[in-house]
């Protein structure tokens, strides 16, 4: 029997309608059946990253954020950039996935949804640190795709078509790296 791939979506805001929300809440709108999306909403409650405290008993947020990673089979990231870098919040949860072995050879991939010549700090910064925690970037569905709020209707989904066709691209490529290795399993 086949499993279906999940992909864990994660925000870098804190804001309810940030464009990076609407990315991320129009990726579980497109998202083929065959592709099951979660939507990570744990940001907020995540603790100051602590090095002693990343032992067992992991915080409760700490061990949910883990437990979602390890049970998805890819993740998606969309994050703002804030002083020239991540988020702070953002970075915190990363820091929490470094002491952990679940996103380790996770193929991930981010949208930069910032303006034209926005958000290249935070892309690099989260290069980085998906690198210290051994994760698999999957090039081919990393993307710039530049969201306005002009382009989020009230549901909080976009309905810009080029925007939208451009995520589905995203997804589909995503979910696709996830299936050789799918095959390969169920062989």
């Amino acid at each position: 029997m086949s499993t279906l791939p999940s992909i864990l979506l994660l925000s870098g805001s804190l804001r309810t309608d940030s464009s990076n929300e609407a990315v991320l809440r129009t990726v579980q709108a497109l998202a083929s059946p065959r592709v099951c999306t979660v939507m990570y909403d744990g940001l907020a409650a995540l603790p100051h990253f602590n090095p002693d405290d990343d032992a067992d008993p992991l915080p409760v947020p700490v061990a949910t954020l883990r437990t979602a990673i390890a049970e998805a089979t890819a993740i998606l990231i969309c994050t703002p950039e804030y002083a020239g870098t991540l988020p702070g919040s953002f970075k915190n949860l990363l820091d929490w996935t470094v002491g952990g072995t679940e996103i380790c050879d996770k193929p991930v991939a981010f949208v930069n949804a910032a303006a034209p010549g926005r958000g290249e700090g935070a892309a690099a910064t989260l290069r980085t640190v998906l690198g210290y925690t051994g994760a698999d970037i999957v090039e081919s569905a990393c993307a710039r795709i530049p969201v306005e709020h002009r382009m989020i209707g009230a549901d909080g989904v976009i309905t810009d078509p080029t925007v939208r066709e451009r995520l589905g691209e995203v997804i589909g490529l995503l979910a696709e790296f996830h299936a050789p290795a799918a095959k390969a399993a169920e062989a």
